[in-house]
């Protein structure tokens, strides 16, 4: 049976990525030595780093003013890698979901955090809107995807102050200004790679703008000034994400790919609009790309279970909801073909026909 998978993340990866990195396992670009073993430092992997850095660059068309390195310790250590560097008074964060409020909780250690907005009085299943941002605020910042509500910021924020977004989640997904943004970062888990790279995009002028002495590996000069290789990056990861990189490219760029995903939301969300057995939990104007979320609809709360292992025994792989808000959850990321979409759509179908009989 073919399996469809919708996990959140690590996530489905694109077959030419998958079967690349299988083959360099074995052998690196030829040089007899698996790339699970190769010195980060030969110019073969040097050429990786430098190929991926200028992927990113053309395919978010990132100005020249902007640097691009990637390090270990995934989206959850920036947390506290930015606010180290860039919080010496007060920062403004938009509260959105769980990993908004992780990265508030490590702000704290280092100054004040003025929430400018949240959307926990309704379960975080909205966007903030009519806020307003802080001048005198060392920086922005948001979570462009929640990944656990299946809500998006549709368009980027004109901020004032510097704007600092984790796009783990959604990066490569829509067309992007980065020009809007001071920082922009994430865990490469989702879109990218597997797990234990994360990305971070940065505008020059915030090198200049670190606030205190650092320890090396906190500190971002540290990884622009030896551009990715301080320490032993995550080499294997690197790759893969350099791999995915062409794919996009191949694919026709972040343009082609939003329009895709367009077209699979719109399918999913029709659907659950539709069928009388389920509902979505996010707002509509607000609704992921990339996440998409519900649940059985009022009354048939209790066919939760069944329908779960309905979608499983199909092949329905991940679709199970976060423990924090139940339900079900399909990631429908850039490399999930429509397909598996459609394969969704038809099981949530039959499973309405058999019960309305």
């Amino acid at each position: 049976m073919k399996k469809h998978n919708f996990s959140a993340g690590p996530s489905v990866l694109p077959e030419e990525a998958l079967e690349a990195a299988a083959k360099a396992i074995f052998d690196f670009n030829g040089t007899g030595i698996s790339l699970l073993s190769i010195s980060h430092r030969t110019k073969e992997f040097e050429a990786v780093v430098a190929s991926a850095q200028s992927l990113i660059r053309e395919l978010l068309h990132v100005p020249e003013n902007y640097h691009i390195y990637f390090v270990g310790g995934g989206a959850s250590t920036q947390f506290f890698h930015l606010p180290a560097n860039f919080l010496g008074g007060k920062a403004a964060y938009i509260n959105t979901g769980v990993w908004t409020k992780k990265a508030i909780k490590e702000a704290k250690h280092y100054g004040e955090v003025d929430v400018i907005a949240s959307s926990e009085d309704k379960n975080f299943n909205y966007i903030p809107k009519n806020y307003t941002i802080p001048e005198d605020a060392d920086y922005l910042y948001i979570c462009s995807n929640n990944t656990i509500y299946g809500t998006e910021y549709k368009c980027d924020i004109d901020s004032p102050i510097p704007l600092i977004a984790d796009m783990s989640s959604n990066i490569m997904s829509r067309p992007i200004d980065v020009s809007k943004y001071a920082v922009i970062y994430g865990g490469a888990q989702k879109n990218l790679a597997p797990a234990g790279v994360t990305f971070v995009i940065i505008r020059d002028d915030m090198l200049q703008r670190v606030v205190r002495p650092l320890p090396s590996m906190v500190d971002v000069n540290t990884h622009v000034t030896n551009n990715s290789m301080f320490n032993t990056p995550p080499v294997f990861p690197i790759f893969v994400m350099n791999e995915t990189l062409k794919w996009i490219k191949a694919q026709g760029g972040v343009e082609a790919l939003y329009k895709r995903n367009v077209e699979k939301a719109e399918l999913l969300y029709n659907e659950i609009d539709r069928n009388s057995l389920f509902r979505p939990t996010a707002a509509k104007e607000d609704r992921s790309l990339m996440n998409i979320c519900f649940v059985m609809s009022e009354g048939n709360e209790d066919l939760a279970a069944e329908f779960l292992e309905f979608a499983t025994a199909r092949g329905m792989v991940g679709v199970k909801g976060h423990r924090l808000v139940g339900g079900f959850r399909a990631s429908c990321y850039n490399a999930c073909p429509r397909e598996s979409v459609e394969a969704l759509v038809a099981c949530m179908q039959e499973f309405e026909e058999m019960k309305l009989k």
